[in-house]
């Protein structure tokens, strides 16, 4: 069972007039309309997501809860996203892709708008909860839809422009929060934020009446027989499985450990009180949507597995970095924020295509959504971890984990092979 074919790509017309935007020419008009609805899907995702961290302060006042059960409702929409993740990969291959992104964009925009409901800790973490099970599974039908309709060339970059919708929908929570808690109370304000979880239902109109499956995979799909989940474990698959997983594991354990600590270093053991604030973020986020864009041309251009080597050490680097500048050099930590946003992107501009490419299509969502879930949810206990060895060895020492993921994220692709140039089967 193979996931690529192994004759040459095709190469079309708009492939041999080039230019920085031929990727999106060769979709044709189905797959840029496939595109547009991915790449809203996984903006609006990221949103719905981000309300919760900018709003954190204003919740935590509002329930008198502690850091710990504040820090509760980011741990458990992860969790919950993980088998979200999964389960929706099983329902890609049994339902087709569309259908899959229109049911996940449903269930993290009404749990997110309920969240603004809650009326006690416990309910909001449930509704919370719920809402990790759209936002995990969302991103794996859009990278696949995606990856099918794009041409061999330019699948990587193609991908890797939705995956920078995460950097689209970041950026308009933090303008949305920003005007919201600057002028509604903030026992209203954090509602509000939840309420506008909302918008991704109206995106549901254009999915539902704009975008369908590539023609040959939904053909294919109604034609072949029902294949089980136990498939990606079987014969030259569970190799593949195995250090998908690993690799997912590795690159999410090192983004988490800078996500939820590095803010905490920078202000207790820097003492810089500018993390958080607009100029921060700008860094952050700015570098985080250069960084999708340029790893999608980095992993068409290097391969997939150089790619994704490159940016994990890159980003160990940069974790190390961060905890040997001297003390008095703070201004340069805060430069940092841009190639950190970068480097911790751009590794991920990778993931759509390359996992694509690594299963056969009968069983390309199951194993798109077990493997990098698998990893999304090992990779949420690095922090934890962090947390733990901090007491013993200081943040700074403790943040090495993350370097370590990364380390993981390179020895994992030892064992998987190179798949650029590769025809989806």
């Amino acid at each position: 069972m193979t996931a690529v074919s192994a004759r040459p790509p095709l190469t079309t017309a708009a492939e041999e007039a080039g230019g920085p935007f031929a990727w999106f020419r060769t979709l044709g008009s189905q797959g840029r309309r496939a595109f547009v609805g991915a790449f809203g899907g996984y903006a609006l995702d990221s949103y719905d997501f981000q309300v919760l961290p900018l709003g954190m302060v204003a919740i935590a006042a509002y329930f008198h809860i502690s850091k710990g059960q504040a820090g509760l409702l980011t741990t458990v929409t992860l969790v919950v996203s993980a088998l979200g993740g999964v389960f929706s990969g099983m329902l890609i291959d049994r339902v087709g892709r569309v259908r899959t992104l229109m049911i996940t964009v449903a269930t993290y925009a009404v749990f997110t708008v309920l969240c603004g409901f809650a009326v006690n800790y416990p309910m909001l973490l449930t509704f919370r909860a719920l809402q990790g099970l759209g936002f995990g599974g969302e991103w794996a039908a859009g990278a696949i839809l995606v990856a099918e309709y794009a041409s061999t060339r330019y699948r990587g970059r193609t991908v890797a422009f939705v995956q920078s919708a995460w950097a689209v929908g970041w950026g308009l929570a933090v303008i949305v929060a920003t005007v919201v808690l600057d002028h509604v109370s903030g026992g209203l304000a954090w509602r509000i934020l939840f309420w506008t979880g909302a918008l991704p239902g109206l995106f549901l109109l254009y999915l539902r009446r704009g975008v369908a499956d590539a023609p040959l995979t939904e053909e294919q799909r109604q034609a072949r027989t029902r294949t089980p989940v136990s498939a990606v474990f079987r014969g030259g698959l569970l190799r593949t499985t195995l250090f998908a997983s690993l690799l997912a594991t590795g690159v999410q354990g090192g983004y988490y450990t800078i996500a939820t600590w590095l803010p905490t270093y920078l202000k207790t053991v820097r003492h810089l009180s500018v993390v958080g604030t607009g100029s921060y973020l700008f860094l952050l986020i700015t570098g985080a949507f250069v960084g999708y864009v340029t790893g999608g041309y980095a992993t068409d251009w290097l391969g997939r597995r150089k790619a994704i080597a490159l940016f994990a050490v890159l980003s160990a680097a940069i974790i190390i970095a961060y905890t040997h500048i001297p003390a008095g050099q703070n201004s340069l930590l805060l430069v940092l924020g841009f190639p950190l946003g970068f480097c911790s992107s751009a590794i991920f501009s990778g993931f759509g295509s390359y996992l694509a490419e690594l299963y056969p299509g009968a069983v390309r969502g199951t194993g798109q959504g077990f493997t990098y879930n698998v990893g999304r949810a090992v990779g949420a206990f690095f922090p934890t971890a962090v947390g733990f060895q901090a007491g013993g060895h200081g943040l700074g020492g403790a943040l090495t984990y993350g370097a370590v993921g990364y380390g993981v994220a390179v020895v994992a692709l030892l064992g998987l092979p190179e798949t650029r140039g590769s025809e989806l089967s």
